[in-house]
């Protein structure tokens, strides 16, 4: 079969995660609720921010910054999904496609950047606490956050240039509920290699390293912590850190998974599901975790509702 290129054509078909038409409206309504659980938690977590002077820390802007991309990471995916399963029309355009890949790629990695710049936060909070608004001062802050954005943004735009040079045969049905990457490079006719060795180089650089970055600022936070002579100096050392490691192993748990699925496996059932974790369960857990480990989050949002 010859194939074209997807500018000829009109759009794509998104199964989604079940045909069984059963199951649609109650799927409509769970995924209606953790959008609305996802929007509202976040929108406290910057209200509190913004509203509490006490929270106006290196922390606690990486915190803002984090919240805003895990809105539009879940907005780049549940809408669409939410519209087509009301509508029980399953297609997408091609230029909506591109674009979903795009956006889904930018608040991703933002993500990834942004929790390995938590970490470091966190790195120099324990192991040099004397030095911590100086190291840390506002104007580093806001520009390490233009930076990852730039970075983000780059990187967005390789993953669309990528999915913008693939051609296809007359099957235009994605078995996934958004225009993931992996199910495009699969959909393709012509040749992929090129497209998943970069795909790979990607992974690892803004994958692989970050994760890295995170491991060994836990490392030094671990042999810091260990030299507290004080049981409880430990433990308050250490609880300032909860609430980002949790996040942290939940967002790369989940993102492993499903990239683990997506590469060995040829089923798609299990990318799903992976994939429903991390983009649409990770950024409604995240406010959560924040407000309910965190003492000053609390006080923050209890002030704000008094």
């Amino acid at each position: 079969m010859e194939p074209y290129n997807l500018t000829c054509t009109l759009e794509f078909l998104l199964l989604g995660l079940s045909e069984d038409p059963e199951l649609q409206p109650i799927l409509f309504v769970l995924f209606l609720l953790i959008y609305m659980l996802t929007v509202l938690g976040n929108v406290l977590i910057l209200l509190a921010i913004n509203s509490d002077s006490q929270l106006h820390s290196p922390m606690y802007f990486f915190l803002y910054n984090l919240s805003l991309s895990d809105m539009g990471f879940s907005s780049t995916i549940i809408p669409k999904l939410l519209i087509n399963m009301q509508t029980h029309n399953k297609s997408i355009t091609y230029a909506d496609c591109l674009s979903q890949v795009s956006f889904f790629v930018l608040f991703g990695c933002m993500d990834s950047l942004l929790l390995t710049v938590m970490a470091y936060d966190r790195w120099v909070a324990i192991c040099h606490p004397l030095h911590y608004q100086v190291i840390l001062n506002s104007r580093l802050c806001r520009c390490l956050v233009l930076m990852l954005f730039f970075i983000s943004f780059m990187d967005s735009q390789v993953h669309c240039l990528m999915v913008s040079q693939l051609k296809f045969c007359t099957n235009m049905e994605i078995p996934h509920f958004f225009c993931d990457v992996p199910e495009l490079l699969k959909l393709a006719c012509s040749d992929t290699s090129i497209s998943n060795l970069l795909r790979f180089l990607l992974s690892i650089i803004f994958g692989f390293l970050p994760a890295s970055g995170i491991f060994y600022s836990y490392y030094k936070i671990l042999s810091s912590i260990v030299r507290i002579p004080s049981l409880l100096g430990k433990y308050k050392a250490f609880s300032t850190c909860g609430s980002h490691l949790s996040v942290v192993c939940l967002f790369y748990g989940t993102g492993l998974v499903a990239y683990l699925s997506s590469t060995i496996s040829s089923s798609t059932r299990g990318s799903m599901v992976a994939s429903v974790m991390y983009t649409m369960i990770v950024p409604m857990m995240n406010p959560f975790i924040y407000s309910l480990r965190n003492r000053d989050m609390k006080k923050a949002l209890q002030k704000f509702f008094s």
